[in-house]
C-alpha cells in the first residue's frame, strides 16, 4: 500500500498522512502554530454569505453589555 503524502499548508514540505505525522497537515507543532495565528490575527477567512448572515442574525438574543 503506498503512503498518502500531503503538502504542508505552512510551509510546503512533503507530509506523510498517516500516525507518525501527529501534527497532519501540518509537518510539525511550529507551522500547525504559525497556521493558528494567522487565523486568530484574522488573516484567514472563510467566506460566508453577508444575506444568510442578517438572517439568522435575528434569531439570536440581544446581548446586553
Amino acid at each position: 500500500m503506498t503512503a498518502i503524502s500531503v503538502i504542508c499548508p505552512t510551509c510546503g514540505a512533503p507530509v506523510e498522512w498517516g500516525a507518525q505525522s501527529p501534527h497532519r497537515p501540518f509537518c510539525c507543532e511550529r507551522c500547525k502554530l504559525i497556521d493558528l495565528g494567522a487565523w486568530a490575527a484574522e488573516e484567514h477567512a472563510i467566506p460566508g454569505d453577508g444575506v444568510e448572515d442578517e438572517l439568522f442574525s435575528a434569531d439570536l438574543p440581544l446581548c446586553e453589555h
